[in-house]
């Protein structure tokens, strides 16, 4: 198996002040986990360090530190792993989704949410901080613009995710979220959802979703993805038949990544723009806006 990680970083509209810092965040990110991949690592290991390093990245993404506030003021998170561990409206973790592998690897549940995922966290070492640390002050100017409207404002989200394919043949894939801006307390999304956010079969193939997760999780958008994969149809094209359902049922906009167990992958999207970047053999390729195919060459 050829080594490959696809990693993104939110299908929204991207503007052009952001642009930059997205690509060279996913560009960074997909580098450090093809590092893995290129030593022997496990494609677990390598979506989790690329997913890290997009959840660090406070210039381009809020997946983490400089996550969107909630109607109150308050970061709440969500995180996922397969097979098969989540983590849902964690307000103290700089890094969702190495709690919710712990989750997968360390209890005999999928999911733990709030108070009880905080309670996990501690109980294993994951380091906790003050919610105020995963603030950023631009982010508090934000909410203090739109906290006077009454529905949350759905952009300026950015969900962020990576699947791989390492060279045993295993599939992994990982999605972590601050959710949308002004959401109402509580709100969990699609992100830590299983079958919605993403989803991985070795014998099928891997899928992280973004967009709007309301629509995501009424069409199961990751388990569509992969059922017409297993249906026999390219990457690109079990993707773009997915999003299309989704904007013809539910009238939803979105994006995907996924890789196929014979290594064939896409990052397609039907938003202005979705941040990608795919790691394979010796080449880096990468795009924002539609129709995007750069292709660079990755430092030996």
């Amino acid at each position: 198996m050829e080594p490959t990680i696809v990693v993104h970083g939110g299908a929204w509209a991207v503007p052009d002040s952001l642009a930059e810092a997205s690509v060279a965040g996913v560009k960074a990110a997909a580098r450090d986990g093809f590092a893995i991949l290129k030593i022997g690592g496990s494609a677990l290991d390598a979506v989790e360090l690329a997913e890290r390093a997009l959840e660090d990245d406070l210039a381009a993404f809020d997946a983490g530190c400089g996550a969107v506030l909630n109607t109150d003021g308050e970061v709440e998170l969500d995180g996922k792993t397969l097979a098969a561990g989540a983590v849902s409206s964690v307000r103290n973790i700089t890094h969702p989704v190495t709690l919710a592998r712990a989750v997968m690897e360390k209890t005999d549940h999928i999911m733990l949410t709030d108070r009880g995922a905080s309670q996990f966290a501690e109980s294993i070492g994951i380091t906790t901080v003050p919610t105020d640390a995963l603030m950023t002050e631009s982010e508090r100017r934000e909410w203090e613009h739109y906290k006077k409207y009454a529905v949350g404002v759905k952009e300026g989200h950015d969900t962020v995710g990576a699947v791989a394919l390492d060279h045993r043949g295993n599939l992994a894939c990982v999605t972590s979220t601050g959710g949308i801006r002004n959401k109402m307390v509580g709100r969990v999304g699609d992100t830590s959802i299983i079958v919605s956010g993403g989803y991985d079969d070795d014998q099928s193939g891997a899928v992280s979703c973004t967009g709007h997760g309301e629509s995501i999780m009424k069409v199961t958008l990751a388990r569509l993805i992969l059922f017409n994969m297993e249906l026999g149809k390219l990457a690109r094209d079990a993707v773009d038949v997915s999003l299309a359902y989704m904007g013809e049922r539910v009238q939803g906009g979105g994006g995907a990544i996924a890789i196929a167990p014979s290594g064939d992958w896409a990052a397609r999207f039907t938003t202005q723009r979705m941040v990608w970047a795919t790691a394979k053999g010796e080449s880096l390729f990468y795009g924002l806006d539609p129709q995007d195919m750069f292709e660079e060459k990755l430092s030996k």
